[in-house]
């Protein structure tokens, strides 16, 4: 009876923490000038003064927003882990902001990782050194699929954001496609850590890993986690493994997607100590 009491105490102790904790902070719009446009982008921001370091997050091919959410689960999970440890995370809206609906199936794309997504970046950073908030000296880069693609473009030494002092502290690419990068010779010139499934059959892992070895003694230093049995958006959370099938535009036309859970905890730690650095 004494064990099952201290039992009941220490759950309701618990809960009540868990009541009492802070809300997160809920993400802002921000308007950022860029080239030709207004880039919208949501910002998610701890409470005070700063200085925090900062992660400029891109979105994949599906896009940003959902028909009744600013940004979509996937993306706003991530947000809020890095909120946790004291990251400002913002998220630029590359086909919003152009009035585009998710180009995943679009056979001309009017958005490109290696053009458009990058002048994206290179407009949000250069409004992230403007904020009194930000440490300068820690804004990193981060992107899903398409927006790892572009993550891959923005990173090398020929990129136009080259250019921004001070550089990125680090990158992060989660299953980017890497096919064309591996055949111009990629390498990066920030520390670049790149996750993948091997039964990843949307984007490459082969071709990944062909490309990171490739980068070797002419680049900064280049990283690949290639994780067995796990598909596309592995770091999804509740996301049963299935086929892609219909005409769901945010969707590749094929492939498979879906949860691992042990990709997925092993991730957040890498990411974790990846931004440390």
């Amino acid at each position: 009876m004494r064990l099952l009491s201290a039992t009941l105490f220490l759950t309701l102790l618990a809960a009540a923490s868990t009541a009492g904790a802070a809300p997160l902070p809920a993400p802002r719009q921000v308007d950022i000038p860029a080239t030709g446009l207004t880039l919208h982008a949501q910002l998610y921001k701890p409470d005070g003064d700063g200085p925090f370091p900062t992660v400029i997050a891109l979105h994949g091919c599906g896009g940003l927003s959902g028909q009744s959410e600013p940004v979509l689960p996937r993306y706003r999970d991530w947000a809020e882990q890095l909120l946790k440890s004291g990251h400002a995370v913002l998220l630029p809206d590359s086909y919003g902001s152009r009035e585009l609906d998710p180009q995943c199936r679009a056979k001309e794309r009017r958005v490109l990782d290696r053009r458009e997504r990058v002048a994206d970046v290179n407009a949000s950073r250069q409004w992230l050194l403007q904020q009194p908030w930000v440490a300068r000296d820690r804004i990193s880069l981060f992107g899903w699929a398409n927006g790892a693609s572009a993550v891959l473009w923005a990173v090398r030494p020929q990129s136009s954001s080259r250019g921004i002092d001070p550089d990125f502290r680090s990158a992060i690419a989660f299953y980017p496609d890497c096919r064309i990068s591996s055949g111009l010779g990629w390498s990066t010139r920030v520390p670049t850590l790149l996750l993948i499934g091997a039964k990843d059959d949307i984007s490459s892992p082969s071709a990944c890993r062909q490309m990171v070895e490739g980068a070797r003694g002419r680049s900064a230093l280049a990283r690949i986690v290639v994780y067995p049995g796990a598909a596309h958006d592995f770091d999804r959370a509740n996301l049963p493994l299935r086929a892609i099938a219909g005409a769901d535009a945010a969707l590749p036309e094929h492939g498979h997607i879906g949860t691992d859970a042990d990709a997925r905890k092993d991730a957040q730690q890498r990411v974790t100590e990846w931004l440390a650095r």
